[in-house]
């Protein structure tokens, strides 16, 4: 009976570690955003997807912007007094067009100042979030990513290349739907970013932004880097806050196998040395 016994202390104390780890993590996060908030003098949203073990099985989740984030957010910036700043922590691979234009379009309205903070990535909805602030900060590696519309598993633009290589006799009825949809989503999507950006930049900057990022130019992808972000008329800085680092730590991945990297943080209060050699040979 006695191995019984903790044999269910065992299961119980097992079943509930992930929750109070969980617990920790989140107060751990919520800590150091209101650090930011009250150093900047902002309201602060972290919007970062990434895997994490949620469950007892400790099964990963991924995460993208959904209609839940959209909700979340635009929650969050309708409690923003319009005098207070929002500075928005981006991590995403992007997500829903839907979602990701409410957000946008909830940021742009914002009348204090909007800042995103992009440590690693802000792809696709993310770049969109980006494109609707007024300032962009990035890690000197970070990157963005084209907005180029997605129909199905298939890039908008290339639908429409179908068009102009083929004979309209020979393409499917199916082709010819998905090929206007398709210049339906490029427009609606241009639009959207010449509305997000028009109080931020010129109507010829606007225009070059949709056409470069909208229009099938690059794939869906490709990493926009600072420099390259700046040649398009970007406003970027990458004077990235400590805390921005720091608050990525409390969002881990699923620790579900070993780590691929592995590294001691810098700096070294010392370098340890190698131990010298004796010429004696003794």
């Amino acid at each position: 009976m006695e191995f019984l016994n903790l044999l269910w202390i065992f299961l119980l104390v097992a079943s509930l570690a992930p929750l109070v780890r969980q617990r920790m993590l989140d107060a751990a996060r919520l800590r150091l955003i209101r650090q930011l908030e009250e150093k900047r003098g902002s309201r602060v949203i972290a919007l970062i997807h990434r895997q994490e073990s949620m469950s007892f099985l400790g099964f990963p989740l991924a995460r993208y912007i959904d209609i839940q984030d959209s909700e979340q957010v635009l929650r969050a910036i309708k409690l923003t007094a319009p005098e207070l700043p929002i500075d928005l922590i981006l991590h995403t691979p992007g997500g829903l067009v839907l979602a990701s234009e409410q957000i946008a379009n909830a940021l742009a309205k914002h009348p204090a100042k909007v800042t995103v903070f992009v440590p690693h990535y802000a792809m696709s909805g993310g770049t969109m979030l980006a494109l609707a602030a007024n300032e962009i900060v990035m890690d000197d590696n970070a990157v963005l990513g084209p907005v180029d519309p997605q129909i199905g598993n298939f890039p908008a633009a290339s639908i429409l290349k179908v068009l102009e290589q083929k004979n309209p006799d020979k393409i499917e009825d199916e082709t010819m739907i998905l090929a206007d949809i398709s210049r339906k989503a490029i427009q609606q999507v241009k639009d959207t970013i010449k509305r997000i950006t028009c109080c931020d930049y010129t109507p010829e900057q606007t225009d070059r932004l949709a056409e470069d990022l909208a229009s099938g130019k690059w794939t869906h992808d490709y990493p926009i880097s600072v420099e390259e972000a700046r040649n398009l008329g970007l406003k970027v800085s990458t004077e990235m806050p400590q805390e921005i680092y720091q608050l990525m730590n409390l969002y881990p991945q699923a620790n579900t196998r070993r780590p691929s990297v592995e590294y001691i943080p810098m700096p070294y209060p010392a370098r340890p040395r190698l131990p010298e050699r004796n010429e004696g040979g003794s």
